[in-house]
């Protein structure tokens, strides 16, 4: 299942033909791009198995602009990452599942519930970007008390990370909050993350990388206590959209001018770089770098490469093979 919320309009169709790519694993094809600073490996196939599906580079002109997006469902059962593409407002939203695991109408889970609920509220209304990421909250606090979920039961709360940006000529307006993120590349080469790096998962995956345990354990069974200890943390360390008034706290809004500004990435965590140490910071330098051999096909290919070669979770500690990623790359 995708989540795409937006109009498609005639300029998407002649695309349509590069959007699925399906090839058995054995058959993947690697080249070898290299940089003046180092060697990275690209799939230019994509290594697909039958239960993920891509929506991929859907391209458009957008004033002097040119935007390319990515989606794509992770190894998990249900994509709860969404794209937002409106008109000049273009967003990430990854949802996370309440840990009741509870499933709604179409079964569907709390943490898409929330991201589409909050991908709507930013399309359907109107105002500043901070002003609609209040009205989504608003709007996700409401469907979980139509749901009987009462507010203080913080475990069984739907949540969302976001990233949205407005373009107005020259002039960015965003707002972030969660572990989806914005980052600038510059025309002189170099790069920034203009939102905080929020890792809200650090110090769990340090505990699974550090545990000796049987081969075929699980995380979400081995440290379940600890990944519900991290989760009520929300809008307490680190914020998410939940319906609660303190995620409000944690938003970041605000304006940027683009003059020097080549391409404006986001993105959420599942097209972050995998880390053999989870206490160390994201190579943001390497993401960038692949960026430019191959834009987001290039990062994706990468990321889910060094996943398929760690299907125990171990080596890259993460929480399942494949997290789901929805992306935007806007270029000049």
């Amino acid at each position: 299942m995708h989540s795409f919320i937006g109009k498609i309009d005639e300029p998407y169709s002649s695309h349509k033909n590069k959007i699925l790519v399906y090839i058995p694993l054995s058959a993947y094809i690697l080249s070898i791009l290299t940089s003046k600073r180092k060697q990275y490996t690209i799939i230019d196939f994509m290594y697909l198995s039958t239960e993920q599906h891509t929506l991929a580079s859907l391209n458009r002109p957008l004033n002097s602009y040119k935007v390319k997006s990515l989606l794509e469902k992770g190894s998990g059962e249900i994509n709860e990452d969404v794209l937002l593409e409106e008109g000049n407002m273009l967003g990430v939203f990854d949802g996370a599942t309440s840990l009741d695991k509870r499933r709604f109408q179409d079964s569907l889970t709390g943490g898409l519930l929330a991201a589409k609920m909050a991908a709507q509220s930013f399309r359907d209304n109107q105002g500043s970007l901070d002003q609609l990421a209040k009205e989504a909250n608003q709007s996700i606090q409401k469907g979980q008390i139509n749901e009987n979920i009462g507010m203080d039961q913080r475990h069984k709360l739907w949540s969302t990370s976001l990233a949205v940006v407005h373009l107005d000529g020259n002039r960015l307006e965003y707002c972030q909050t969660g572990d989806a993120l914005i980052l600038f590349i510059f025309k002189d080469g170099g790069y920034k993350v203009i939102t905080p790096d929020v890792d809200i998962d650090r110090d769990t995956l340090q505990l699974w990388k550090e545990m000796q345990i049987a081969p075929d354990a699980l995380i979400h069974e081995v440290l379940a206590e600890q990944i519900r200890k991290i989760r009520l943390e929300m809008n307490i360390s680190y914020g998410v959209l939940n319906g609660e008034p303190e995620a409000l706290d944690f938003l970041r809004h605000g304006y940027e001018d683009l003059t020097d500004v080549s391409d404006i990435l986001l993105f959420t965590d599942g097209l972050h770089l995998p880390r053999e140490n989870p206490k160390e910071g994201h190579d943001w330098q390497t993401f960038v770098d692949l960026y430019r051999l191959g834009g987001l096909q290039a990062v994706r290919d990468h990321v889910r490469h060094l996943q398929q070669q760690d299907p125990a979770c171990r080596k890259y500690p993460r929480f399942k093979l494949h997290d789901d990623i929805a992306a935007v790359a806007i270029s000049r």
